[in-house]
């Protein structure tokens, strides 16, 4: 299916996608989690989370991975909790849907080994490969749907192109081809020799709120922003530049004609990673006739927290239910 759309959802509709999203069970199991360790070649060890409806049972649920981006590891990106609030943990949301959702820390963010590597997208792939097998162990599931969300969608692109067998329907989030029209990368590429000569680049406070204040201000919570650099902040005051090298230096490295699977791309309105000229041309080149382009409106960079997550949390919903 060929999808072109704008989406929003306000007042009532916005209600309605909540309770869509959250179904209320009287007798709902508790969310189950638990943590692994993947070992990747150079004693690389790589910290990999799980989450689902009740302790596996003998039964597999589809299984759904979510891949983190450049400057935060998985968990505040997708696992985010605040006092008092249930409405901003993706992999709850997720889990609660019936699914088997995972994430991970690549290696050199989070809880994962800190090497002399950069952590490029090749070096994703090689992760995901790891991750996969592991998913395939516990699960029995040979395919994961999968949504990286901008160097993250990078990643997923890559490890479609090498490991088409092993994916089932794609959300690329925030996500750019060749970088034509971006402004976000054009800045970023003033620094790209630094990324060449150095595995790390600093990543302080102010660069984690920049995720969510460097295109529109306000599309993001206060509180949630806090939460985030609270509980990224304490992983160091660097991350990986591998991404970042590539994103100015090596695009493309996502070809569409080697992207088999069904591919949901989705940006916010205000994103500056990728034109939507640039989005579009990849649209175009893909082989499989699946495929949906959604822009959401008064949203930014990051979909996941932000205040139109609930828009962005139904469009995925709707997507890998197919």
């Amino acid at each position: 299916m060929i999808h072109l759309e704008r989406r929003g959802l306000l007042g009532a509709a916005a209600a309605t996608a909540v309770a869509a999203t959250t179904p209320a069970h009287a007798a709902e199991p508790e969310i189950w989690s638990k943590q692994y360790t993947g070992q990747k070649a150079g004693g690389i060890e790589l910290a990999i989370y799980r989450k689902r409806l009740g302790a596996p049972d003998g039964k597999p649920r589809p299984v759904v991975f979510l891949v983190h981006g450049s400057s935060a590891s998985a968990l505040p990106t997708y696992d985010l909790t605040i006092p008092g609030r249930d409405d901003v943990s993706l992999m709850n949301v997720v889990a609660k849907w019936g699914y088997d959702v995972w994430a991970m820390d690549h290696e050199g963010y989070g809880r994962s080994t800190h090497g002399p590597g950069n952590s490029d997208i090749a070096s994703g792939v090689e992760d995901l490969k790891v991750a996969g097998d592991l998913v395939t162990a516990e699960t029995g599931e040979q395919r994961m749907h999968m949504m990286g969300e901008s160097s993250g969608a990078l990643r997923v692109g890559a490890y479609a192109m090498a490991r088409p067998d092993r994916v089932g329907r794609l959300i690329l989030q925030a996500f750019t081809y060749t970088g034509a029209g971006s402004g976000t990368l054009a800045k970023r590429g003033e620094q790209a020799e630094f990324y060449r000569t150095h595995p790390r680049r600093p990543r302080d406070r102010a660069a984690l709120v920049s995720i969510f204040t460097r295109d529109k201000p306000g599309t993001t919570d206060d509180d949630v922003i806090e939460a985030f650099t609270k509980a990224e902040l304490p992983f160091g005051d660097s991350v990986p530049a591998g991404t970042y090298l590539d994103m100015t230096v090596n695009l493309p490295v996502v070809h569409p004609d080697r992207v088999t699977a069904p591919v949901l791309l989705v940006s916010g309105q205000y994103d500056g990673i990728a034109s939507l000229d640039d989005i579009c041309d990849f649209f175009k080149k893909l082989p499989n006739g699946d495929k949906q382009i959604t822009i959401v409106p008064g949203a930014a960079h990051t979909l996941v927290s932000s205040k139109q997550r609930f828009t962005f949390w139904k469009i995925m919903q709707d997507w890998i239910s197919r």
